[in-house]
């Protein structure tokens, strides 16, 4: 589909593109608030600066997509694939990322407040500055992944994989850290105030 074909459909009200095939399509600044992408194949698109509110992006391929600025809050992104993605500044506030593929995205300055990232892959991800307060991260990998002087106050970190991750300046005040793993992880200055961080997993850090 013609990314000129699409934004003219969704001006006439359409809403549905399930399965569309915008592979390195440019629709960076539009404006696609509650579009249905679900199984789209976004491959290396363009989507700089667009507002996709309340999206439907189930099981879409969007890796190596460009999604810098992008607002995809109240997003519905489950099993998507967002591998090798740009999500720097993108905004991802309460949207749902459960059982994503986000290993080795670029996640800088990224806001996912009060999202759903349970179960998801994180690996090797670049998520310095990010701000993930009260995110849901239950059962995720992170492991190899950049966390320098990201939010993570009031997390549920529950079961998260951190091994040699770099957790530098990291908050993770009142967060749930149980049964975390930080195997070779950097944690050097962080605010664990008030979390559930078991002493012992210090001294191997």
């Amino acid at each position: 589909m013609s990314t000129n074909k699409l934004i003219e459909q969704y001006l006439m009200g359409n809403r549905d593109f399930l399965e569309a095939s915008l592979q390195q399509a440019n629709l960076s600044e539009t404006c696609l608030n509650g579009i249905n992408l679900n199984r789209a194949n976004l491959t290396s698109a363009n989507l700089e600066g667009a507002s996709l509110r309340i999206a439907q992006l189930n099981e879409a391929n969007l890796e190596k997509a460009t999604l810098w600025r992008t607002d995809l809050s109240k997003s519905f992104l489950i099993w998507s694939c967002l591998s090798k993605a740009c999500l720097i500044r993108t905004n991802l506030n309460h949207a749902d990322l459960h059982k994503a593929d986000l290993s080795k995205a670029d996640m800088r300055l990224a806001s996912l407040r009060y999202a759903d990232v349970s179960s998801t892959n994180l690996a090797g991800a670049d998520l310095r500055y990010a701000d993930l307060t009260g995110a849901n991260l239950a059962n995720s990998n992170l492991e190899g992944a950049n966390l320098t002087g990201a939010i993570l106050s009031k997390a549920d970190l529950y079961n998260v994989n951190l091994s040699k991750a770099v957790l530098a300046r990291v908050d993770m005040r009142d967060a749930d850290l149980s049964c975390v793993s930080l195997d070779e992880a950097e944690l050097y200055n962080a605010k664990i105030g008030n979390s559930n961080l078991s002493p012992s997993l210090l001294e191997i850090v």
